[in-house]
């Protein structure tokens, strides 16, 4: 339904503080307030004295001119006035009421109208400075309206400001979530920090006996806060602080040991301070001249062998299960393991290849020195792979792979050392020895030595005799020419330098004369057999003497 009317429409406003004009809407159906205030008529018959209240001292911006503007239908509204005309008191009630309506509507639009300036500051045309204060516009019509709908400077469709509002909520989300992240990361370095450093956790155990074993393997060149930490790590102790101030001034080796679990620091000091290593597991000593088999001499005394010493050092049990490696394990492990299983070295795969199946030919192999981590719970084919490649290392450190005067292959080379290592005790002499062998090499002479007739008897004698000159096998060398087919011992760095290195002269034969290890050389059998008549005389040989 439509009609036509005047109806006072609000002029433009130019907003005092940026110039610009602020379009203004009219709502159908509306009255807005002139410029000037109408005269006040004379009252027709029945008709209220009432008309519209306009606070004094506050001019509208409106001005008035006829348009036509459709009415917005609704429900009829009764215009018939009152048989009685309104008090003053019923008059000042309704200005009163106005004024808090616009009030309020003044509140909501100002709101409203200051969060579409922040986001749209060009568009609305208000400098960000004066965000938050009423504009003209607002002002104009919160004077002259008391109607109950806000008049927005956009349209009611617009929805820029809920999807800005959106895309502030999610900038608020995302901020929060990489601050907790931040907030969580310095935390946790700054803690582990102050750990590592032993500010924090300084806890201690207090039971002495602990709750159960445990193997800890402390690696070379560790500090007493690598100890600690490895120590807390494996629950031996409660914390670094309070190991590190137990072994304050203390020097501790590493190495594996078996410990206990949650026990005080002061403890745990005292097991790994032991001179008599009784918690030390994996400590392998291999002296040089010592065979992969353990052997008994004539006197009944046993040499432990390798693998012997191997199974001691790591036999232990943790928690009532035993751990460790056997020398059976061993010696069948050196037997059926392939080259690369066991680490052998290049330069000695095709001299091991061909004693495939027999224990021996990884003989020489490993390197003698003491070896503190030999891990218990590792198979025997790791634990010998991991002495015999740390073993070549070694070899080649010594120079075997270097140029020698001996003219022999690496293999060769650590072969013939180890003849020198097991016939003579003084390494004063080692240099001689390799002579004679390279000379009786040299010559095509069977080396003769007793330490190879020896290498396969089940009783081992300095003073050789009857059937150890007879055994027919490949080691005995007064029955074969040449070398032995590998090494006959652990190989020390003086024996193998005394190959590399040999001393000059022309001796082919020597004999060691007293239980002191003096040692006599010839070159001629005569001159030997004169050296060998001493040996009778001082009774340290028996066989052949008158």
């Amino acid at each position: 339904m439509w009609f036509t009317g005047e109806v006072p429409l609000v002029d433009d406003v130019v907003d005092e503080g940026t110039g610009r004009v602020l379009p203004q809407r009219v709502e159908p159906g509306r009255r807005y307030a002139s410029r000037e205030p109408e005269p006040a008529q004379d009252e027709g018959p029945g008709e209220p004295n009432i008309r519209r209240h306009v606070p004094s001292g506050r001019e509208t911006v409106a001005q008035s001119r006829p348009v036509d503007v459709p009415a917005v239908e609704g429900p009829a509204v009764d215009d018939e006035t009152t048989d009685e005309p309104l008090d003053d008191t019923a008059v000042d009630e309704a200005a009163a009421l106005d004024r808090s309506r616009a009030g309020t509507h003044d509140d909501t639009v100002a709101d409203e109208l200051s969060e579409w300036q922040r986001e749209f500051p060009r568009e609305s045309g208000v400098d960000e400075a004066s965000v938050g204060q009423p504009s003209v516009t607002h002002q104009a019509y919160s004077e002259v309206e008391d109607t109950d709908d806000p008049v927005y400077p956009f349209d009611d469709n617009d929805h820029r400001d809920d999807g800005s509002a959106a895309r502030r909520r999610r900038r608020s989300i995302v901020l929060a979530v990489v601050v907790v992240c931040l907030l969580a990361m310095v935390g946790g370095i700054g803690y582990f920090g102050l750990r590592f450093l032993g500010v924090v956790g300084a806890s201690d155990y207090s039971n002495a006996n602990g709750t159960g074993d445990v193997l800890v393997t402390i690696p070379d060149n560790s500090t007493l806060r690598d100890f600690g930490q490895i120590l807390t790590d494996k629950h031996v102790v409660g914390s670094v602080k309070a190991f590190t101030r137990a072994a304050d001034g203390k020097t501790l080796a590493a190495g594996i040991y078996k410990l206990r679990t949650e026990i005080p620091a002061a403890k745990a000091v005292q097991m790994l301070d032991d001179s008599q290593m009784t918690y030390r597991v994996g400590r392998v000593v291999i002296p040089e001249g010592v065979q992969l088999d353990s052997k008994t001499g004539i006197d009944g005394k046993v040499t432990p062998g390798i693998f012997e010493l191997i199974a001691e050092a790591t036999s232990t049990t943790i928690n009532g299960t035993p751990v460790g490696v056997t020398s059976d394990a061993l010696s069948k492990a050196a037997a059926e393991a392939t080259v690369d299983q066991l680490g052998i070295p290049q330069w000695a795969k095709t001299e091991v290849t061909a004693l495939d199946g027999d224990h021996r030919r990884i003989e020489g192999l490993i390197a003698p020195g003491t070896w503190e981590t030999v891990d218990p719970s590792a198979s025997a084919t790791d634990i010998l792979r991991t002495l015999i490649t740390d073993s070549a290392r070694r070899y080649e450190q010594w120079g075997l792979l270097s140029a020698n005067e001996s003219g022999l292959s690496p293999y060769e080379t650590l072969t013939a050392a180890s003849v020198v290592e097991r016939e003579v005790s003084h390494p004063d002499d080692f240099a001689k020895v390799a002579r004679v062998i390279l000379n009786r090499l040299k010559d095509g002479q069977r080396l003769e030595m007793d330490s190879t007739a020896n290498y396969t008897a089940a009783i081992t004698n300095i003073d050789v005799h009857g059937d150890a000159y007879k055994a027919d096998n490949k080691w005995n060398t007064y029955r074969v020419k040449g070398l032995p087919p590998s090494p006959i011992a652990s190989v020390g760095q003086k024996a193998l330098e005394a190959i590399e290195h040999p001393a000059v002269g022309d001796w082919k034969y020597f004999i060691t004369v007293d239980k002191e290890g003096t040692t006599l050389f010839a070159a001629s059998f005569d001159e030997h057999k004169k050296n060998r008549e001493k040996a009778c005389a001082n009774k340290f040989l028996t066989v052949g003497c008158s």
